[in-house]
C-alpha cells in the first residue's frame, strides 16, 4: 500500500511539473498606450501560453503622467519581454537595466504601437530599428523598404513621403491609411521564423504601417506589405515583420494587430508566436497549422 502510494504521490508530482514547466519565462510590458493595452495583453498572453513554451507575467506601470520612480521590472528574470508600451519615460534605472538585458542576450518582440515610445531615448530605438510618431523627425534614420527584388534603405524623402506643415514639407515619420486587408510577402524564406510559410499570405483589415524610420542597424526584413497610396499609403513595399540583432539579444518587430479583432488572424497569431519562440531562444520548433492564410484567403480563429 505504501509503494503504492509512493508511486501515486510521485506520479502526481511529474504530471504537476509537467503542466506548470514552460521552457521560457516572458514578461508583457504595458499601462500606458494610445491602442488599447488592457484589451491586447490578455490576448497576447494568452497567445503565448497556448504554444506551451511560455509561463508569463505582465508589468504595468503607473498611469500616464503619475511617479515612474518605482516601476522597475526584473527584465533578467526573463527569456523573453514583449513590449505593448508607448508612454511615458521609464526611470533611467530602468531604462539601464532594459538595455543591458538585451545586450546580455535577452529576446524582445515590439508589439505594433510599442515603435512609437521613446522617441528620443538612442539606444531604444537601435533596439527597435525603426519607429514612427513621437514628434520623430527624418533625423531618426532612414526608411527602409523592398523596391526592385531588395532591400533599400532611404535617407532622402521621396514623393509620397512628405506632408504640408506651416514651416513647409517635412518627411512623414510613421503613418498608415484606413484600415485594410492586405497580402503579406515574405522576403527572406530561409529564417527560422518564416521557414515554411507561403510565399506570400492574406491578413485581416488592419493597420498597415509605413514611413517608419530608424537606425536599421543589423535589421533584417522577413516580410513587406504593399501601401498603395490610393489607401492613404506610403505606395512602397513596407515592412511588417522584421528582426534586429542588439549586441547578442534577438528582437521581433510584429507591426500586426491594432485591436483584440485583428489578433484574431492567423497570420498574427502564427507570426507572433513563432517570432517570440525564435527571440527566447534563437530557434522555431512550431508548425505552420493547417489554418494558416493562403495568398487570396485571410484566416480567422474564434
Amino acid at each position: 500500500m505504501r509503494r503504492l502510494w509512493l508511486v501515486g504521490v510521485s506520479g502526481w508530482l511529474l504530471m504537476a511539473t509537467l503542466a506548470v514547466a514552460a521552457p521560457y519565462r516572458a514578461l508583457i510590458v504595458d499601462g500606458q498606450n494610445a491602442h488599447n493595452w488592457k484589451e491586447t495583453t490578455p490576448v497576447l498572453k494568452k497567445l503565448l501560453e497556448e504554444t506551451g513554451l511560455f509561463s508569463v507575467d505582465v508589468a504595468t506601470s503607473p498611469a500616464k503622467g503619475q511617479d515612474m520612480s518605482g516601476f522597475r521590472p526584473r527584465f533578467a528574470d526573463y527569456q523573453l519581454v514583449v513590449l505593448n508600451y508607448q508612454g511615458d519615460d521609464w526611470p533611467a534605472e530602468t531604462q539601464k537595466d532594459f538595455v543591458q538585458y538585451v545586450k546580455n542576450g535577452g529576446g524582445v518582440v515590439v508589439y505594433h504601437f510599442a515603435c512609437a515610445a521613446f522617441p528620443k531615448w538612442k539606444e531604444y530605438n537601435e533596439i527597435i530599428g525603426l519607429g514612427g510618431w513621437g514628434g520623430r523627425t527624418a533625423e531618426a534614420g532612414v526608411y527602409v523598404r523592398w523596391r526592385d527584388g531588395k532591400i533599400v534603405r532611404q535617407e532622402t524623402p521621396g514623393k509620397y513621403d512628405l506632408r504640408q506643415t506651416p514651416k513647409g514639407k517635412v518627411a512623414i515619420v510613421g503613418g498608415h491609411g484606413p484600415a485594410q486587408a492586405f497580402q503579406i510577402v515574405v522576403r527572406e524564406p530561409n529564417h527560422p521564423i518564416t521557414r515554411g510559410l507561403p510565399a506570400a499570405f492574406m491578413h485581416v483589415e488592419d493597420e498597415l504601417y509605413g514611413w517608419l524610420r530608424g537606425p536599421a542597424k543589423n535589421l533584417t526584413v522577413l516580410a513587406t506589405a504593399f501601401a498603395p497610396k490610393e489607401k492613404g499609403g506610403s505606395d512602397e513595399h513596407e515592412p511588417v515583420l522584421f528582426t534586429v540583432q542588439y549586441g547578442k539579444g534577438r528582437v521581433f518587430f510584429q507591426a500586426l494587430g491594432h485591436t483584440a479583432k485583428e489578433l484574431r488572424s492567423v497570420a498574427f497569431i502564427v507570426t507572433f508566436q513563432r517570432g517570440a519562440e525564435w527571440a527566447a531562444s534563437g530557434k522555431v520548433t512550431q508548425k505552420v497549422p493547417d489554418d494558416f492564410p493562403t495568398a487570396e484567403k485571410a484566416s480567422v480563429r474564434p
